[in-house]
């Protein structure tokens, strides 16, 4: 059991995503397993083959989804009821692009609880003047950047400075990532270009289908603090599994 809570205590401490499983009632009530978002799993349930494999199958979909929640499996009159636990990392917004638009995205994502990241790499935009509420003001091209963090399960990448080798170039970096979210700012014709480049980077139609673009939910307003609403608002439904 020790080896158990190490897991979990590892798994928080590395801001990685985890899951702790538990028998609650039924056959091995107590066993306790761990699952990683790599598909490991620590401990057993003590289930039988058929049984403990269903049990395991749900859980790294609950993990997927980064839910808590219990549910019960049978098998043979055999049925036992499972507890599971999500452990996500802390919410993190990297925002590649320190334009108007994103001063007021910061401030509407720190009021949800993230930990915000601003990159860029043009100094005369990305100064503690314009962004003395961000957590982390990072002047560098994007790209450098971003190979160098830790884009975790709960990370929410966001594209705004509709400059395509900036922006691209970093892009590539977030969808090989396991980055949660990822947005970019552009009309449809600016993404069009957008996928013709990342093609030609070795992206595949799965990778580049992971693009939320045109970034945000479509709420009719033009002004930055109004983009920055629908950008927090398609975020928010991309934390809770919403379309």
């Amino acid at each position: 059991m020790a080896s158990i809570f190490s897991a979990v205590r590892d798994g928080i401490r590395e801001e990685r995503l985890i899951g702790l499983a538990t028998v609650v009632s039924g056959d091995g009530m107590g066993a306790k397993a761990v699952l990683g978002a790599d598909g490991s799993v620590e401990g057993d349930l003590g289930l039988s083959g058929a049984l403990e494999e269903r049990v395991l199958a749900r859980c790294r979909k609950l993990l997927e989804g980064q839910e808590t929640t219990s549910f019960s499996e049978e098998s043979d009159a055999t049925e036992v009821e499972i507890f599971f636990e999500s452990f996500a990392p802390p919410p993190k917004l990297v925002i590649v692009g320190a334009v108007h638009v994103a001063i007021p995205l910061v401030s509407l994502a720190k009021t949800l609880g993230f930990f915000t990241v601003v990159v860029d790499a043009r100094s005369v935009y990305a100064t503690e003047q314009r962004f003395p509420h961000c957590d982390e003001l990072i002047v560098r091209w994007p790209a450098d950047a971003l190979a160098e963090m830790h884009l975790h399960e709960a990370t929410y990448c966001v594209f705004l400075t509709h400059d395509l080798k900036l922006d691209n170039p970093a892009l590539v970096v977030a969808l090989r990532s396991h980055a949660r979210y990822i947005g970019a700012l552009g009309s449809k014709k600016t993404h069009a270009k957008r996928v013709e480049a990342l093609q030609e980077e070795g992206l595949s139609a799965e990778e580049i289908a992971r693009i939320h673009a045109p970034i945000g939910i479509k709420l009719g307003g033009n002004g930055p603090e109004e983009i920055a609403i629908s950008i927090a608002a398609e975020m928010v439904a991309a934390r809770y599994g919403r379309a």
